[in-house]
């Protein structure tokens, strides 16, 4: 008899740790998910802004400056983004701080741009602009989910008594993005 109850706790003690184990799995995958959303995305903001910058360029010859700064900024939050990890803290830090940089070149060019009134009544850069714009608000949207799961994964993996599997089977903490917006 007493062997039975020794079997029985030793097989709830296994069937928890199974159950802690892929909710810690489960959180990781959503916040993994979440992430792909992101670089969605991003990549397609990263797409639209040299085509931006090719229609701004005939407009704006002698901004010359303007223009690569914008392409130098896209290339390094490109750079960033292939580099990401969410599990590693420095890796997010530089993709925000690419971003950070894309949105602050993106910000010159258009505030340049308004001082070209033909450029900015061109069909081309509007429809870029809103295209943009919108890419933008889906960003927002899709880092404000990655956050939300990325806390969710968290507190999962610190509480008790996950944290022990978390540490037992490397499950690393996630990393927020957080993309100061300098508007």
């Amino acid at each position: 008899m007493g062997g039975w109850i020794i079997l029985a706790i030793l097989a709830a003690l296994v069937f928890f740790a199974i159950t802690i184990y892929n909710r810690l799995v489960a959180g990781r995958n959503r916040y993994k998910n979440a992430f792909a959303q992101i670089d969605v995305q991003l990549t397609r903001r990263h797409d639209l802004i040299p085509n931006l910058v090719e229609t701004a360029k005939g407009y704006l010859k002698h901004e010359r400056e303007t223009l690569e700064a914008v392409i130098n900024a896209r290339n390094v939050a490109v750079s960033g983004l292939k580099d990401a990890d969410p599990s590693d803290p420095e890796a997010m830090k530089k993709l925000a701080e690419a971003e950070q940089g894309l949105s602050g070149a993106l910000g010159r060019l258009f505030a340049l741009a308004e001082a070209y009134p033909d450029l900015k009544a061109n069909q081309n850069m509007m429809q870029l602009s809103e295209e943009l714009t919108t890419t933008e608000n889906k960003v927002s949207f899709a880092r404000q989910a990655y956050n939300d799961a990325v806390m969710v994964y968290n507190t999962l993996r610190e509480s008790f008594p996950n944290n022990l599997f978390a540490g037992w089977f490397n499950f690393r903490a996630a990393e927020l993005l957080e993309i100061e917006d300098e508007s």
